[in-house]
């Protein structure tokens, strides 16, 4: 897929079906998590790496009516993943993007915070 479908997202790792079955919104983050990383190590055992493909990784959640429990879900998979990916897996694109939000946070910018961690989100 990598070489002839290089737009395409290849993995899309849901956590939908977890809370729908009645996790908590933490149990779904966990468990979709723990997915992500099973697949990104079956991936590398397979010989691709994860600059290649880690891009290409997509996510489907769930979203329940209790507003600001989602959005901070959110927010922390986001920011987990991209943790995840720049000191588990080594990954380059997300380890900039996550320095990067740390320096704005540190500045106060939370616009600029947000727009790095979309970044790197849309790359992951």
């Amino acid at each position: 897929c990598a070489e002839n479908l290089p737009s395409w997202n290849t993995i899309s790792i849901s956590g939908y079906h977890i809370r729908e079955a009645g996790s908590t919104a933490a149990e779904e983050i966990a468990f979709t998590l723990s997915h992500a990383i099973a697949y990104v190590e079956a991936a590398q055992a397979a010989g691709l790496t994860v600059d290649n493909f880690g891009p290409h990784l997509s996510f489907f959640f769930a979203a329940h009516m209790d507003f600001f429990e989602e959005v901070a879900k959110f927010r922390a998979a986001r920011r987990m993943w991209a943790q995840i990916m720049r000191d588990r897996f080594h990954a380059a694109d997300c380890s900039a993007a996550v320095e990067q939000r740390g320096a704005d946070r540190a500045r106060g910018d939370e616009r600029g915070a947000g727009r790095h961690a979309i970044a790197a989100h849309q790359r992951l």
